[in-house]
Protein backbone atom coordinates (compact mmCIF):
# COMPACT_ATOMS: atom_id res chain seq x y z
CA UNK A 1 0.00 0.00 0.00
CA UNK A 2 2.80 2.40 0.88
CA UNK A 3 4.48 1.72 -2.47
CA UNK A 4 1.24 2.51 -4.27
CA UNK A 5 0.81 5.75 -2.34
CA UNK A 6 4.38 6.75 -3.09
CA UNK A 7 3.82 6.26 -6.81
CA UNK A 8 0.98 8.75 -6.97
CA UNK A 9 1.90 12.17 -8.38
CA UNK A 10 0.01 13.53 -5.39
CA UNK A 11 2.93 12.46 -3.18
CA UNK A 12 5.59 14.37 -5.11
CA UNK A 13 7.05 17.44 -3.45
CA UNK A 14 5.99 20.88 -4.63
CA UNK A 15 9.45 21.36 -6.16
CA UNK A 16 9.16 18.11 -8.13
CA UNK A 17 5.67 19.00 -9.27
CA UNK A 18 6.82 22.40 -10.53
CA UNK A 19 9.71 20.77 -12.39
CA UNK A 20 7.27 18.38 -14.08
CA UNK A 21 5.11 21.33 -15.09
CA UNK A 22 8.09 23.12 -16.64
CA UNK A 23 8.79 20.06 -18.79
CA UNK A 24 5.28 20.38 -20.22
CA UNK A 25 5.58 24.15 -20.66
CA UNK A 26 8.88 23.87 -22.55
CA UNK A 27 7.53 21.06 -24.71
CA UNK A 28 4.36 22.94 -25.60
CA UNK A 29 6.30 26.12 -26.37
CA UNK A 30 8.61 24.35 -28.80
CA UNK A 31 5.84 22.39 -30.53
CA UNK A 32 3.55 25.41 -30.81
CA UNK A 33 6.31 27.45 -32.47
CA UNK A 34 6.65 24.92 -35.30
CA UNK A 35 2.98 23.91 -35.32
CA UNK A 36 3.43 20.27 -34.41
CA UNK A 37 0.27 18.82 -32.89
CA UNK A 38 0.39 17.30 -29.41
CA UNK A 39 -1.93 15.65 -26.92
CA UNK A 40 -0.51 15.25 -23.41
CA UNK A 41 -2.42 13.77 -20.48
CA UNK A 42 -1.09 14.19 -16.95
CA UNK A 43 -2.26 11.31 -14.80
CA UNK A 44 -3.40 12.01 -11.25
CA UNK A 45 -5.25 9.51 -9.05
CA UNK A 46 -7.16 7.61 -11.75
CA UNK A 47 -5.07 5.26 -13.88
CA UNK A 48 -5.46 6.45 -17.45
CA UNK A 49 -4.52 3.17 -19.11
CA UNK A 50 -7.94 1.86 -18.08
CA UNK A 51 -9.65 4.69 -19.97
CA UNK A 52 -7.74 4.58 -23.25
CA UNK A 53 -8.25 2.09 -26.06
CA UNK A 54 -4.63 1.45 -26.93
CA UNK A 55 -1.13 2.67 -26.32
CA UNK A 56 2.52 1.76 -26.48
CA UNK A 57 4.37 1.45 -23.19
CA UNK A 58 7.34 3.79 -23.09
CA UNK A 59 8.37 4.22 -19.42
CA UNK A 60 11.10 6.82 -19.78
CA UNK A 61 11.97 10.14 -18.21
CA UNK A 62 9.73 12.98 -19.33
CA UNK A 63 11.88 15.61 -21.03
CA UNK A 64 11.04 18.22 -23.68
CA UNK A 65 13.41 16.47 -26.08
CA UNK A 66 11.75 13.07 -25.64
CA UNK A 67 8.25 14.50 -26.01
CA UNK A 68 9.30 16.42 -29.12
CA UNK A 69 10.68 13.21 -30.58
CA UNK A 70 7.45 11.33 -29.90
CA UNK A 71 5.25 13.98 -31.53
CA UNK A 72 7.53 14.62 -34.52
CA UNK A 73 5.38 13.87 -37.60
CA UNK A 74 7.80 11.32 -39.09
CA UNK A 75 7.83 9.28 -35.89
CA UNK A 76 5.85 6.03 -36.06
CA UNK A 77 4.16 6.77 -32.71
CA UNK A 78 3.47 10.50 -33.20
CA UNK A 79 -0.24 9.97 -33.73
CA UNK A 80 -2.30 9.77 -30.55
CA UNK A 81 -1.80 10.97 -27.00
CA UNK A 82 0.94 10.64 -24.42
CA UNK A 83 0.35 9.75 -20.77
CA UNK A 84 2.67 11.32 -18.21
CA UNK A 85 2.80 9.99 -14.66
CA UNK A 86 4.92 12.07 -12.32
CA UNK A 87 8.22 12.64 -14.11
CA UNK A 88 7.83 9.65 -16.45
CA UNK A 89 6.27 9.14 -19.85
CA UNK A 90 4.34 5.93 -19.32
CA UNK A 91 2.51 5.48 -22.65
CA UNK A 92 2.49 6.97 -26.15
CA UNK A 93 0.28 6.60 -29.24
CA UNK A 94 -2.80 6.36 -27.01
CA UNK A 95 -6.32 6.69 -28.35
CA UNK A 96 -8.35 8.72 -25.88
CA UNK A 97 -12.15 8.44 -25.72
CA UNK A 98 -13.90 11.16 -27.73
CA UNK A 99 -16.50 13.30 -26.01
CA UNK A 100 -20.09 12.64 -27.03
CA UNK A 101 -21.23 16.22 -26.42
CA UNK A 102 -23.34 17.71 -29.19
CA UNK A 103 -22.99 21.35 -28.18
CA UNK A 104 -19.37 21.73 -29.25
CA UNK A 105 -18.17 23.80 -32.18
CA UNK A 106 -18.10 21.62 -35.30
CA UNK A 107 -14.67 22.99 -36.15
CA UNK A 108 -13.22 21.37 -33.01
CA UNK A 109 -10.62 18.78 -34.05
CA UNK A 110 -10.09 15.20 -32.91
CA UNK A 111 -7.33 16.10 -30.45
CA UNK A 112 -9.54 18.60 -28.65
CA UNK A 113 -12.51 16.21 -28.59
CA UNK A 114 -10.26 13.48 -27.21
CA UNK A 115 -8.94 15.84 -24.54
CA UNK A 116 -12.47 16.68 -23.42
CA UNK A 117 -13.50 13.02 -23.54
CA UNK A 118 -10.65 11.84 -21.33
CA UNK A 119 -11.21 14.69 -18.88
CA UNK A 120 -14.86 13.69 -18.59
CA UNK A 121 -13.97 10.14 -17.55
CA UNK A 122 -10.89 10.78 -15.37
CA UNK A 123 -9.27 13.46 -13.20
CA UNK A 124 -6.41 13.91 -15.67
CA UNK A 125 -5.24 17.28 -16.95
CA UNK A 126 -4.87 17.26 -20.74
CA UNK A 127 -2.84 19.75 -22.76
CA UNK A 128 -3.36 20.16 -26.51
CA UNK A 129 -1.30 21.87 -29.20
CA UNK A 130 -3.14 22.52 -32.45
CA UNK A 131 -1.35 21.31 -35.57
CA UNK A 132 -3.17 23.88 -37.71
CA UNK A 133 -2.65 27.02 -35.65
CA UNK A 134 -0.14 26.18 -32.91
CA UNK A 135 -2.74 27.34 -30.34
CA UNK A 136 -2.49 25.86 -26.86
CA UNK A 137 -5.49 24.51 -24.95
CA UNK A 138 -6.14 22.56 -21.77
CA UNK A 139 -8.99 20.31 -20.65
CA UNK A 140 -10.00 19.38 -17.10
CA UNK A 141 -13.20 17.94 -15.69
CA UNK A 142 -14.95 18.16 -19.04
CA UNK A 143 -14.05 21.81 -19.64
CA UNK A 144 -11.84 22.91 -22.53
CA UNK A 145 -10.08 26.28 -22.49
CA UNK A 146 -8.60 27.23 -25.85
CA UNK A 147 -5.97 29.72 -26.93
CA UNK A 148 -4.13 30.09 -23.61
CA UNK A 149 -0.70 31.66 -23.22
CA UNK A 150 2.23 29.82 -21.69
CA UNK A 151 1.87 31.82 -18.48
CA UNK A 152 -1.83 31.00 -18.29
CA UNK A 153 -1.07 27.33 -18.86
CA UNK A 154 1.61 27.37 -16.16
CA UNK A 155 -0.75 29.03 -13.69
CA UNK A 156 -3.51 26.53 -14.46
CA UNK A 157 -1.26 23.47 -14.15
CA UNK A 158 0.15 24.80 -10.91
CA UNK A 159 -3.32 25.37 -9.45
CA UNK A 160 -4.32 21.78 -10.19
CA UNK A 161 -1.13 19.76 -9.83
CA UNK A 162 0.89 21.45 -7.08
CA UNK A 163 -0.33 20.26 -3.71
CA UNK A 164 -0.75 23.06 -1.13
CA UNK A 165 1.55 23.01 1.90
CA UNK A 166 -1.27 22.01 4.25
CA UNK A 167 -2.11 19.01 2.07
CA UNK A 168 1.56 18.01 1.85
CA UNK A 169 1.74 17.94 5.65
CA UNK A 170 -1.31 15.71 5.77
CA UNK A 171 0.16 13.44 3.10
CA UNK A 172 3.41 13.18 5.04
CA UNK A 173 1.50 12.17 8.14
CA UNK A 174 -0.46 9.58 6.14
CA UNK A 175 2.66 8.02 4.69
CA UNK A 176 4.25 7.87 8.13
CA UNK A 177 1.12 6.27 9.57
CA UNK A 178 0.98 3.67 6.80
CA UNK A 179 4.66 2.91 7.27
CA UNK A 180 4.15 2.28 10.97
CA UNK A 181 1.15 0.07 10.28
CA UNK A 182 3.14 -2.08 7.85
CA UNK A 183 5.99 -2.73 10.26
CA UNK A 184 5.78 -6.14 12.04
CA UNK A 185 4.55 -5.71 15.56
CA UNK A 186 6.94 -6.71 18.33
CA UNK A 187 5.83 -8.90 21.25
CA UNK A 188 6.85 -7.75 24.72
CA UNK A 189 7.32 -10.47 27.36
CA UNK A 190 7.38 -9.48 30.99
CA UNK A 191 10.19 -11.08 32.97
CA UNK A 192 7.94 -12.10 35.78
CA UNK A 193 5.28 -13.76 33.63
CA UNK A 194 5.29 -17.40 34.72
CA UNK A 195 2.75 -18.46 32.09
CA UNK A 196 5.03 -17.19 29.35
CA UNK A 197 7.99 -18.97 30.88
CA UNK A 198 6.03 -22.23 31.03
CA UNK A 199 4.95 -21.92 27.42
CA UNK A 200 8.50 -21.21 26.31
CA UNK A 201 9.82 -24.24 28.22
CA UNK A 202 7.17 -26.50 26.76
CA UNK A 203 8.00 -25.37 23.24
CA UNK A 204 11.67 -25.93 23.85
CA UNK A 205 10.97 -29.51 24.84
Amino acid sequence: MLAELGNLPLFATAHEQRENIEVIIQTVERLADVRIGALIAVEQTIQLQEAVESGIKVDCEATPEMLETIFFPNNAIHDGGVIIKGDRISYAACIFPLTQRQDLNKSLGTRHRAAIGLSEETDAVIVVVSEETGAISHAYKGQLVRGVTLEELRAFLTSVLVVPARSRNWIGWLRSWVSRRLKPSSVLIAKGDSSTTTTTTEVAK
